[in-house]
């Protein structure tokens, strides 16, 4: 599947592609992308997770484009549907940002979000 068609999960910026591609680099040699979720947590209720993927899950979405593979948990797709994941850095912080208009509330730290049910 391609991040350039309407029908995809999520989206992804160049600058979280470059990110992506740098920490797949600095992953044991298994890893073929990043596994994109969503946890319980936090006072909002829900915060996002990304971590490596080794191997395909069933029925993950695959999403290849701009040299990175993300896999999108199947339990994650409808709190994710139309996100776009980029990366920012500060002087303070840094780390994956989701734009997702699927939220409708986070948390006052950032940490946490939740979506309309």
């Amino acid at each position: 599947m391609s991040l350039n068609k309407q029908n995809d999960v999520i989206t992804i910026s160049d600058k979280a592609a470059e990110r992506v591609k740098y920490l797949i680099q600095k992953g044991d040699n298994k890893v073929i992308g990043l596994r994109i979720g969503i946890k319980s947590s936090g006072c909002s209720g829900f915060k996002y997770s990304v971590e490596y993927a080794n191997e395909a899950k069933s029925f993950e979405e695959k999403i290849t484009s701009k040299g990175v593979t993300l896999f999108i948990d199947p339990a994650a797709v409808m709190f994710l549907v139309g996100s776009q994941m980029d990366w920012n850095e500060s002087k303070f912080s840094s780390g994956f940002d989701f734009k997702n208009p699927n939220e409708i509330a986070r948390c006052g730290c950032g940490e946490s979000f939740s979506v309309s049910s």
